[in-house]
């Protein structure tokens, strides 16, 4: 079963820059949206409830912004959002599903901005997030995290490391969250299956020569537990679909299915 995580950054954009080739090249069986921007009754018709797949939406309350969707091939059970069954989550930033057995989130951590009240709202957010993740961590089931996380961990996951320390998204505060998600037993397939070297960036400003020169920053996660863990192979970041569908480049891993 391939697994597959994007931020589209506007599903509608998407739609008109090539987004339907590139979907059907790396052929996912499960595809995590973030970022959809859209309402499913603002979306071409073809596109609200697309051919071959079991559709969930979670689109955000306010109309252009955030939201996220699974897609699937095969039949989606157990749906919920947020963080806890009292979590509105309006924002519509946390979509889980069970499929095949395996227990699946689209997730689109906030954004920040480092020493502002939107960087407060941000820390609040991951702190919930991780006392949520921990208790899927322990599941004996398989568990898959994707999605954009709005963190990048080590100098490995960006480019221009050094003069991006008093950024949001890679505040020292922030890359302990991360550390921390690892350090209860999740596992970081992309890091794992790439190894220790810079990227693969998932995310590349539009300044510059940012995304023409691939100086990016890996901000684009699928975390695993350990029972999800041991039946992953493969893991890819499609550098060519990001640059021409999106300012994220989508995320995959293989895995067997239970």
């Amino acid at each position: 079963m391939r697994i597959t995580t994007w931020n589209v950054n506007g599903l509608r954009a998407a739609l008109r820059k090539g987004f339907a080739e590139h979907l059907s090249r790396i052929d996912p069986d499960v595809l995590l949206l973030q970022e959809v921007r859209a309402l499913p009754e603002q979306l071409p018709e073809l596109w609200r409830a697309p051919a071959g797949y079991d559709v969930r939406w979670h689109p955000a309350k306010k109309l252009g912004y955030a939201g996220t969707a699974i897609w699937s091939k095969l039949p989606i059970t157990a749906v919920t959002t947020g963080l806890s069954k009292t979590d509105a989550d309006d924002e519509g930033r946390v979509l889980t599903a069970t499929i095949a057995g395996v227990e699946v989130s689209s997730i689109y951590l906030p954004k920040g901005d480092a020493d502002t009240p939107r960087q407060d709202r941000k820390d609040a957010w991951m702190a919930r997030f991780a006392r949520w993740a921990r208790k899927r961590k322990s599941l004996s089931h398989p568990v898959v995290l994707g999605g954009d996380l709005n963190i990048a961990h080590t100098p490995r996951d960006l480019y221009y490391a050094k003069s991006n320390e008093g950024t949001s998204g890679y505040l020292p505060h922030e890359r302990q969250w991360f550390s921390s998600l690892l350090a209860d037993g999740w596992r970081d397939l992309m890091r794992e299956q790439a190894g220790d070297v810079d990227g693969p960036y998932s995310w590349w400003s539009n300044r510059g020569q940012a995304r023409q020169l691939d100086r990016g920053w890996r901000i684009d996660y699928l975390l695993a537990n350990p029972a999800a863990a041991t039946r992953c192979a493969h893991a890819t970041t499609d550098r060519a679909a990001g640059l021409a569908c999106s300012d994220h480049a989508p995320v995959s891993i293989d895995m067997s299915i239970p």
